[in-house]
């Protein structure tokens, strides 16, 4: 009896361990995921990249317009001389995000030039690995990070295991950032997200109509 109670108190406090380790893991995760979303990193790049979301008929949604006016900003600033835009298409869709964010880009005042459409990935780490294909081409090894400030940290995380230099400067305008209700929902659905990638060094779903996959 007595081998056994000690194997018990010991599963016990094992089971107690791990679950102050978890506990502190998530906090530990969601305050990044917070205090990245807060930074705002204009460091001199090759390029503004910024990633896609839900686009209807070639417009882009109150979302991505919001990501598209502070890549334009950052452009404007002299950050990097190109802003490469991202997103695949989605069944039914006439255009990729990627064309429907460079068009808007081009509209308000970005030269065509300076834009670069990479219509493919249905998520972050899809769009990303994309982007790297392109851009190696052109000798481009440095970005700056364009997306919602609570998918800042897994974006940028991504990109850096990519390959890139990589840096954060996300919108502070747009759906996402209105309400404290709907800010906590994405630190916490971004936090369960970077704990998944980290464990499986895979996206945690494909991308849905914020943009966050």
């Amino acid at each position: 009896m007595g081998a056994r109670s000690g194997f018990r108190r010991w599963l016990g406090r094992a089971m107690a361990g791990a679950l102050v380790i978890g506990l502190v893991l998530v906090v530990g995760t969601a305050f990044r995921v917070w205090q990245v979303a807060r930074e705002d990193e204009r460091a001199d790049a090759d390029m503004i990249m910024v990633l896609g979301a839900a686009q209807y008929n070639g417009e882009p949604s109150p979302i991505f317009q919001a990501r598209l006016a502070h890549a334009k900003t950052l452009y404007d600033e002299g950050v990097a001389k190109y802003v490469v835009t991202t997103g695949g298409n989605r069944v039914g869709d006439t255009t990729t995000e990627a064309e429907a964010g460079a068009r808007w880009l081009r509209r308000n005042g970005v030269p065509e030039s300076a834009t670069i459409a990479v219509g493919e990935g249905s998520d972050t780490l899809g769009s990303l690995e994309a982007v790297a294909k392109v851009t190696s081409e052109r000798d481009m090894s440095s970005m700056v990070v364009v997306s919602d400030p609570w998918h800042s940290l897994r974006a940028r995380t991504m990109a850096k295991d990519v390959g890139f230099d990589a840096w954060a400067s996300p919108t502070h305008s747009g759906p996402i950032v209105q309400t404290r209700e709907t800010q906590l929902r994405y630190i916490w659905r971004e936090t369960k997200a970077l704990l998944f990638y980290r464990i499986s060094r895979a996206p945690a779903d494909e991308m849905d109509t914020s943009g966050l996959g």
